[in-house]
């Protein structure tokens, strides 16, 4: 990547990694905090303030995504910002559980990964863009395990309320860094129709499908992953970060010169398919050694360099697939798509784990990647733009 790149995929991947700081800080002090608010909360309560943020986004990254190819990505990413903002306030300046839930909502209403992605497209150029793509995730999964060590630590410090409020001035500060750390894009004309181009593309909608499933497997896994690491490591919670950290930098390690290589040997659809299969070997692989120490670190560690390649190749292809002009509407789909999969593999993981343990949670997740690979396999490779190709060979955007 020239310099440029480099500036574009740091102030982006910080930006995602501050937003979702605060939001990851709260998951593992919100339930203890929401049962001893005044009047406490019933556990319907409780579960729809987590998970509300989440379905308000599925909802909103396509609207927000094709608003992103007619006014600009810049403008919907700082609105996005103000709104996730004055939701952490609002939550962060109530007792009570109803505003509580509002403010979640009004959290969710700032669903800009679409729009970050479409603009970290925009200003990188296909070869370098799933490297660039892989960055990104690597720093929201290590923002992940950072808040699951601050979130209790500032609890006490600061309390949940406090949490809340620190996220809003963390998406607060993110604003000016959107706006002069990012380089600008190019401004394409607004084309009509990106959406129905988006849902009427077969091999977009197999992208589409593949970050839903792989976003069910993951979630999937962290139901099953906590109770196995309690069981067989002997960990409480609060120090399950002992485990994720070490496992999370592990599979980075090999990911980008992984990354580099099938870039530059052209076999992406190759690696692309033996990364789905890979997943499914860890997850079965964990199914049956969870109660070994060495077996279940070993196959979390292959489950994430699985995961990391794809979830940086992922939102890669569908920039390359769609249109310059309509990849704001491509990716708001695939961001919808991706928190659909969550929420799928949270209600999935918790029959599983509920029915069969935590053998069976991991068996079922390692049984999704080979669903998707039965429909990956006819994926035709992504096309280069001809807008696109050579747009930064000029080392500027």
């Amino acid at each position: 990547m020239n310099r440029f790149e480099w500036r574009a995929t740091a102030a982006l991947s910080l930006l995602q990694a501050l937003r979702m700081l605060g939001m990851f800080m709260i998951l593992p002090v919100f339930e203890l905090y929401a049962r001893d608010l005044p009047g406490g909360a019933a556990p319907m309560q409780i579960g729809l303030a987590i998970g509300l943020y989440g379905l308000v986004q599925a909802c909103l990254q396509i609207p927000f995504g094709m608003l992103s190819d007619r006014i600009g990505r810049k403008p919907v990413i700082v609105m996005g910002l103000a709104l996730f903002a004055l939701g952490s306030f609002v939550a962060g300046h109530t007792h009570e559980i109803h505003w509580i839930i509002a403010g979640r909502a009004i959290q969710g209403a700032g669903a800009i990964s679409g729009a970050v992605s479409a603009l970290l497209a925009d200003v990188t150029r296909p070869q370098v863009r799933t490297t660039a793509m892989a960055i990104m995730g690597a720093g929201m999964g290590l923002s992940f395990i950072v808040a699951l060590v601050l979130g209790p630590v500032l609890s006490g410090m600061i309390g949940v309320a406090g949490i809340f409020d620190l996220t809003g001035v963390l998406a607060l500060l993110a604003i000016p860094g959107m706006i002069f750390m990012v380089p600008d894009a190019p401004r394409l004309p607004a084309v009509p129709g990106g959406l129905r181009r988006a849902l009427g593309d077969a091999q977009l909608l197999r992208l589409d499908g593949g970050i839903f499933l792989l976003h069910a497997m993951m979630t999937t896994l962290f139901i099953a992953a906590p109770q196995a690491i309690e069981q067989t490591l002997h960990l409480p919670s609060a120090r399950h970060w002992e485990v994720y950290l070490p496992v999370l930098l592990l599979s980075i390690i090999p990911v980008f010169p992984m990354i580099r290589r099938i870039e530059a040997s052209g076999r992406v659809k190759s690696a692309f398919l033996g990364a789905i299969v890979l997943l499914s070997i860890a997850l079965l692989l964990a199914s049956e050694v969870h109660a070994s120490a060495t077996g279940l670190c070993l196959a979390l560690i292959v489950f994430f360099i699985g995961f990391n390649y794809l979830e940086g190749s992922l939102p890669s292809m569908i920039s390359r697939r769609a249109p310059p002009e309509q990849k704001g509407a491509a990716l708001g789909v695939y961001a919808s798509s991706q928190f659909l999969g969550g929420f799928a593999g949270g209600t999935l993981g918790g029959f599983a784990l509920g029915h069969w343990g935590i053998g069976g949670a991991f068996a079922v997740a390692g049984l999704l990647p080979l669903i998707w690979l039965s429909f990956a396999v006819t994926l035709a490779p992504p096309p280069v733009h001809p807008l696109e190709s050579g747009s930064l060979e000029s080392g500027r955007p």
